[in-house]
Order: C-alpha cells, then structure tokens, then sequence
C-alpha cells in the first residue's frame, strides 16, 4: 500500500540535504536560500530527463556526461542564476562540481549539476564556491525542506513530497523536490525536480521507469507555453532499501513505477497550481479520444490557450474558447460529438453537448469556475482513450512579475 510521509529527499535511507544561502544573485535576501546539495550515503543508480528546447543550459551538457556510466552520488543545485547562454558557462557548472566534490570528499563526476533563474547572465561562481563548504556541513536528515526552499525562484510555495511501499517483501521510500511556476512548458520533466530512493533498480529499469511516468506527468504541464533551457529530471536510486534487485519489467517494477508516477503527478499538480500569478489550478480531462496521444494534444491545447486561461481567471464559461483551443491542436476529433462540462467542489455543470451550447445556469456556471481548482472534463464521444493535462489561469500579476523579472 503507497502512503505518503514526511521527509522529503531525504526520506528514503542514506540520503543528506541541505540549503544555504551564498548571494548567488547580487541583492538577494540572506534569508534566501540559493544553495542546495543533495547527497547518499552509497553510489546510485541515476537517470535524468532534459529539456527538448534546442537551447540548453551548460549544467544539463555537464549532467549528461556526469550521467553517462548510470551513476551518480549527489546532487548540486542553485537559484538565481540559470548559468545559460553566458560566458564561462560550462567551465562554471564544472566548477559547481569541483566545489561540491571538495567539499564532500567525493569526485566532481560524482554530481548531478542544476541552475535556475535569470538566463544570459555570467553566474557568481565565487560566491557558490564560498558557500559550498556551508552546505556540506549542513548536510543531514532533516535538510529537504532547505533545499526545496534553495531551488525556489518565483515559486510561492514549496514543492515536497515523499511516499513509502512495499516491494519485495521491503520498505521502500521515494522522496523528491521539485521547483517551477514560470516558463512551464517542459516536454521533457519538470523544470527541476530531484528525486530519491532506497529502491534497488537498474539503470535500464529506472531510466525507462522515469521516461514512462515522464511523459504522463511533467510533460502535461502547461503554464505559460514556454519551453526553459533548464528543466531536468533527475532520480537517485542507492538500493539501501535491501529488495529484491529490479531487473525485469515484473509486478516489481510495475508497483515502483506506481509510486514514481504519484510522486511526479502530485508536483506536477503543485507547480501547475503555482503558475506565476495563477489564482486557480486548470485540469483538464479529455476523454473519448481515439488515442492517447490525441486526448493529450487536445487537453494540453486548452489549458495552454491564453483565451482559456484568461476566461477561467474572470469564471467565465466561455466554452467556445474550449472548442477553439480544440480546433488548433492539430488532433483529430468530430467537433459536432464534443461535449464539455465544467466541475468543482462546488458541482458540475454541462455547457455544451454535441458541439452546441446547451442552456445552462450562469450563475452556477460562475460559481463553480470560482473555486481553487477547476476540471475542464471534454467527452469525444470517439474512443476509449484519455488524458489529463493541467495548467493555471492567466492573471495580472503573471505580466508583472515577468515584466521586469531580469532587472
């Protein structure tokens, strides 16, 4: 049976974390952090997914050679600067490492490297050095929440999340923390999202594991339609947990791939209801498809859609916006069987059936489209298949904080 519990990170057995701050980003609050190490007690078992934008930040090049023998130790993280398309920018993710394997006792290929934050800027790599040896000191059972809080940039809350089950007749734990409420579009993970656990699996079986659950979580995200230079994924397993070694594809690896996927769903959920500005998480359900891949085209097309996002920031039924976001996707779908409701915890209400406005109560509509959090559920009425994207509604304060978010 999955249960979630507290931890974080460091839930799982072996694993440190912590979160300092250092000044990455001149001006910065103290009380800030902007440092963030993850570290096991043993050798992992490591996968990663990346951003499929053509422009990548130089810590996911540095990530990917550190990843190519399956392993790693640690994990290396700041905010503030997103070490991209700038000066020295690979040569200070190495370095990033270097600090981090000095201050450890362990090597520079021994971490996974990450950066958030303004890109085009040369990093402070000084003051990450500087606060390097702080961070390793820091390091304990308890630093999740730290480090959860130093990956941090326009996010208003943390995103932490830990589950125990059984495997083998063992306990084992998965913990992870992740960060992202701008520039959401991922097509790869999630913008960072690092995750631990005690589970002894293979390479191949937790790379494939992650790519899986990858694609039906992090990747039906959508806040702004912007694809970052930065996102990673990145799994930690050290097999401390002592179960039978997954190898094969069986009932085992079918009950951790269970849990990966709600530790992802549940941050997917989070960073989607933290969109930057959001006042409401947008989920929207698509169901009848003729295949997956459709259903998800077309749910990802409405809560991508400005016009959608800003109808359900006003609770506006506008569900001809919905049809029209539909209409653009590029899916397939028989516009005249469509039919779409709106849901909440304050009820459901059907607004169009058969591709045609159905008279309905506006009130209640208003209502409903009112609440935190609002399911757009769409029936094709053509298949079997499904999917479930989300995303947030388009506010104010989104042009704000994005208006000046470099100066």
């Amino acid at each position: 049976m999955l249960k979630e519990i507290s931890g974080g990170v460091c839930a799982a057995q072996g694993f440190a974390a912590s979160g300092v701050h250092c000044g990455v980003k001149a001006g910065s609050s103290p009380d800030k952090n902007d440092l963030a190490l993850i570290l096991s007690e043993k050798e992992c078992t490591a996968a990663a997914t990346y951003t499929l934008n053509r422009v990548k930040a130089a810590p996911l090049y540095v990530t990917m050679d550190h990843l190519e023998n399956g392993v790693a130790w640690g994990v290396v993280a700041n905010s503030g600067n997103a070490n991209a398309c700038c000066p020295m920018s690979h040569e200070n993710a190495e370095a990033m490492c270097a600090a981090a394997a000095a201050a450890t006792g362990r090597e520079p290929e021994d971490f996974v490297v990450a950066s958030t934050g303004v890109i085009g800027q040369t990093i402070n790599i000084a003051a990450i050095q500087a606060g390097m040896p702080a961070a390793a000191a820091a390091l304990n059972g308890n630093g999740s929440d730290a480090a959860a809080h130093a990956i941090m940039t326009t996010d208003t809350v943390k995103k932490e999340l830990a589950v125990s089950l059984t495997i083998g007749g063992k306990e084992v734990k998965l913990g992870a923390i992740a960060k992202g409420s701008g520039m959401i579009h991922p097509n790869m993970g999630t913008m960072l999202a690092f995750i631990t656990t005690d589970c002894a699996i293979t390479h191949e079986m937790l790379e494939d594991a992650l790519r899986e659950v990858v694609s039906k979580t992090f990747n039906r995200v959508t806040v702004d339609g912007d694809t970052s230079t930065n996102d990673t994924c990145v799994v930690l397993a050290n097999g401390m947990a002592g179960n039978p070694l997954i190898e094969w594809k069986d009932e085992d690896y079918e009950t951790f791939k269970a849990a990966l996927d709600h530790v992802c769903r549940t941050l997917s959920r989070a960073i989607a209801g933290d969109g930057e500005g959001a006042s409401r998480l947008i989920t929207c359900k698509m169901v009848g498809a003729r295949s997956e891949e459709s259903a998800e085209r077309l749910a990802k097309a409405v809560v991508g859609s400005s016009l959608v996002k800003a109808a359900m920031f006003g609770a506006d039924a506008n569900w001809g916006r919905v049809l029209c976001a539909m209409g653009y996707s590029k899916a397939p779908f028989r516009p005249e069987h469509v039919d779409v409701s709106f849901q909440s915890c304050a009820g459901e209400i059907l607004v169009c059936e058969q591709g045609e406005q159905v008279n309905f109560d506006e009130d209640k509509a208003k209502e409903i489209l009112s609440q935190k959090e609002v399911v757009i559920a769409v029936s094709l009425n053509e298949g079997e298949e499904s999917a479930e994207c989300w995303g947030c509604d388009l506010t104010y304060d989104y042009v704000k904080i994005n208006g000046d978010y470099r100066t």
